[in-house]
């Protein structure tokens, strides 16, 4: 009975602590990673320039894909491979800046970690953007006037207080099951320790030898003996 009261107090708050996780994501279709949710566009389209693709991100509140850690390169690899289906190349969300000579994140992220093939350092990097090989997981230059693409990978950042409120949901639930889980314990403590109190003093008070006279018996037994005594 106890346990059927444990399972009965848990399944509520596992439940929310589940609906707390799958929540961080604005759908099932997109798939979290760390403090990210990431969608690959499978639908082939013609563009006429990589804003094109581009809009393809913002029209589902997110911007083109933008890598910060091995890691997360290996994750987006790895996603495109078993569950995406991605296309040998997949265009990501970088293009170089002419007037600061570097490559930038079209999502102004800081751009922490690069994955380079050996390339030629003197090429013109005007109008050049970076493909992710899907077969090696290394980057690529390529001419950003693109003509069509095989699918758009994009990410969004979870928001801020989604996030935390659903950490919050979860550390409460925790602490909640915590209490309940000392709680029910506590109580299968007591209620053992007082069947076996009870057990206890009905076996030591039954197990007591029993006299084979009443109290009438004791009392005519006594006036007998004294009555022998006066005559003796």
């Amino acid at each position: 009975m106890p346990r059927v009261a444990l399972l009965a107090l848990l399944l509520p708050l596992l439940g929310l602590a589940a609906a707390a996780a799958a929540a961080d994501c604005p759908s099932s279709i997109w798939v979290q990673f760390q403090d990210n949710c990431y969608i690959f566009l499978q639908e082939a389209i013609k563009v006429e320039s990589i804003e094109d693709v581009r809009n393809q991100c913002t029209d589902h509140g997110a911007d083109m894909i933008s890598i910060h850690n091995e890691e997360e390169n290996a994750f987006i690899l790895n996603t495109l491979k078993k569950q995406w289906k991605g296309p040998a190349d997949i265009l990501l969300g970088m293009f170089y800046d002419t007037d600061d000579a570097c490559f930038k994140w079209f999502d102004k992220s800081n751009m922490t970690f690069a994955k380079w093939t050996d390339q030629d350092d003197g090429e013109d990097l005007v109008d050049t953007c970076a493909f992710l090989h899907t077969k090696t997981g290394e980057w690529k230059k390529g001419n950003c006037e693109v003509s069509s693409v095989e699918g758009t990978l994009c990410k969004a950042a979870m928001p801020y207080e989604k996030k935390y409120l659903s950490d919050n949901i979860l550390i409460s639930a925790l602490v909640i099951a915590s209490t309940v889980i000392l709680t029910v314990l506590g109580a299968i403590i007591w209620f053992l320790y007082k069947r076996n109190s009870d057990s206890g003093f009905t076996t030591v008070f039954s197990s007591a030898p029993q006299s084979p006279y009443n109290d009438d018996c004791v009392l005519v037994v006594a006036e007998e003996n004294e009555c022998n005594a006066q005559f003796d």
